[in-house]
C-alpha cells in the first residue's frame, strides 16, 4: 500500500479525488482547513482507516511544512500528491486588494510549489507522481477574474516545470477543468440538488455539465502507472467547451 496527500479534499472534485483514491486500496492524507467540511467528511465516508484528514490552512507555509513533516513520519510510503486547494476572489480589478490577490496566489499557487518542494524527496523515492489542478481559466477569461485566472496560469507553467525538474523520478501533470457541478459534494450546509436548464447542458459538445466524477478518474489514470509515459501534460477537461466556436447571432 502506498499513501498520498491531497490538498482542499474534503469538498467538490477534491471530495471525488479522495473518494477514488481510497476506493483504489491508497491511504490518503487529506489536508483541508474548513471544519465543517472536515467533520461533513469524517462522517459520512466510513473506512476511516484509508484516510487522515488533518486540519491546515495551506497559505501558512510554516504549518503547511509542519504538517508535511509530520506526514512523512508516518507509513506507508508518499508515493502520491494531488495539489487541488484553490479560492477565488472575484472582483473588479480596482476593489481587488493586494492583500486579497497575496492570499489567492498563497493558496492556490505558492502552496503547490512548497507541497512539491517538501514532499519531493519521498516521492523521488517510491517512482510517484504529482497532479496539479489546473483550470480552463488559465487559457481563457471572464471578467473580474485576475487573481484566479493568474494563479491557474502560474499552476499550468509550475508543472512543466516541476516535470523537468524532478526527472526521472517523479511524473508532473495538470487536469484543467471546465464547468463542473460540485453542488452536492459541497460540505452539508451548502449542499443542494443540481438543478440546470437544458440548454446549459448542451451548450456542451459532450451534451452535459461536467461531473466531479470525471475529474477524478483522470487523476487516477494520471497518478497510476497506466500512464507512465505522460508528464508535463495538461489536460482539459471541459466537455469539449474550449475547442466550441462561439459568435454571437443576429
Amino acid at each position: 500500500m502506498f499513501s498520498a496527500v491531497i490538498t482542499g479534499g474534503t469538498q467538490g472534485i477534491g471530495k471525488a479525488i479522495s473518494l477514488k483514491l481510497i476506493s483504489e486500496g491508497v491511504f490518503v492524507f487529506i489536508l483541508d482547513n474548513d471544519q465543517e467540511g472536515i467533520r461533513d467528511f469524517e462522517q459520512e465516508i466510513s473506512d476511516a482507516k484509508m484516510y487522515n484528514v488533518v486540519l491546515c490552512d495551506v497559505a501558512n507555509k510554516h504549518q503547511l511544512h509542519r504538517t508535511l513533516e509530520s506526514i512523512l513520519r508516518q507509513k506507508p510510503a508518499m508515493k502520491y500528491l494531488i495539489n487541488n486547494a484553490a479560492i477565488s476572489e472575484f472582483k473588479p480589478i480596482a476593489e481587488l486588494e493586494p492583500d486579497e490577490w497575496d492570499h489567492v496566489m498563497a493558496v492556490n499557487l505558492t502552496s503547490y510549489f512548497l507541497t512539491s518542494k517538501y514532499l519531493a524527496g519521498s516521492l523521488k523515492a517510491s517512482n510517484g507522481s504529482i497532479v496539479n489542478l489546473c483550470s480552463t481559466r488559465a487559457f481563457m477569461s471572464e471578467p473580474h477574474t485576475e487573481a484566479y485566472s493568474a494563479s491557474k496560469g502560474g499552476v499550468f507553467a509550475l508543472t512543466h516545470a516541476l516535470a523537468m525538474s524532478l526527472q526521472p523520478d517523479v511524473r508532473v501533470n495538470a487536469i484543467s477543468p471546465g464547468w463542473i457541478d460540485v453542488t452536492s459534494w459541497k460540505k452539508k450546509s451548502q449542499r443542494k440538488t443540481p438543478v440546470w436548464a437544458e440548454k446549459h447542458h448542451l451548450q456542451h459538445p459532450v451534451g452535459r455539465i461536467g461531473k466531479p466524477e470525471d475529474v477524478a478518474e483522470l487523476c487516477w489514470f494520471l497518478l497510476s502507472d497506466k500512464s507512465g509515459f505522460i508528464t508535463g501534460q495538461n489536460f482539459t477537461v471541459d466537455g469539449g467547451m474550449t475547442r466550441k466556436m462561439i459568435y454571437q447571432e443576429e
